[in-house]
């Protein structure tokens, strides 16, 4: 795929919500913005994986069970650290800035992939990606941000947990795309994300641990 295109994706997703962020206050400004940190990070991880791609060769598989999943989620985690050290360890702020971020790089990602196999998508090519891999980039850094609120706040455990967490999201990265690559398992990689979603959602509203993000809050 040309370099061009990524760029021409990535300039017609990210100027109209560009463009639509003066209009938000608050919780919905923030939520908005991290999305778009989200697109910024897969325009990134792509020419990150260009030059994995470069150096180690043209074993694909290879690459993207073991390489990118590395890669991309050091680069998603990076702005929900920010934030959190920055601004607020709460995992009620954390979880949903966490997850945009990922939808964000889904968004990308999808377009992209969409771009390089024009010729043969089809509808429930794009539910799969939707449900599928659109969702496990959420998931993945959603586990970053919901630990590194318990992280933040013990010294003793940030290095090794900092660590755990990116190797947490790094495995499920790569489990998904090793299943979904694979002939004989790759409906379990289709369903992985969509069973692990589920229970955390319903965790979290029945707990209650989810509050609103305050206007406030940046």
């Amino acid at each position: 795929m040309d370099n061009s295109m990524i760029y021409i994706l990535f300039i017609c997703i990210i100027v109209p919500i560009l463009l639509m962020l003066p209009l938000l206050t608050g919780r919905s400004r923030l939520l908005m913005g991290y999305l778009l940190i989200g697109v910024f990070c897969c325009l990134f991880a792509a020419g990150v994986n260009g030059y994995i791609r470069h150096f180690v060769g043209g074993n694909l598989y290879y690459v993207t069970t073991n390489l990118t999943p590395v890669a991309e989620e050091i680069i998603k985690a990076l702005p929900i650290l920010y934030y959190a050290f920055l601004f607020n360890a709460d995992k009620s702020k954390l979880i949903p800035l966490a997850f945009a971020v990922g939808v964000g790089f889904a968004v990308l990602e999808n377009m992209i992939i969409l771009t390089q196999n024009i010729a043969t998508v089809s509808v429930f090519w794009a539910v799969i990606r939707g449900f599928a891999s659109g969702l496990m980039h959420g998931i993945c850094t959603s586990f970053v941000g919901y630990g590194i609120s318990f992280v933040k706040t013990r010294k003793k455990l940030f290095y090794s947990g900092t660590f755990a967490l990116l190797t947490l999201a790094v495995t499920y990265h790569s489990v998904f795309n090793t299943l979904v690559q694979s002939e004989t398992y790759k409906y379990l990689g289709f369903v992985l994300p969509l069973s692990t979603y589920v229970p955390f959602i319903v965790y979290i509203i029945a707990t209650g641990k989810m509050k609103v993000l305050s206007k406030g809050d940046s």
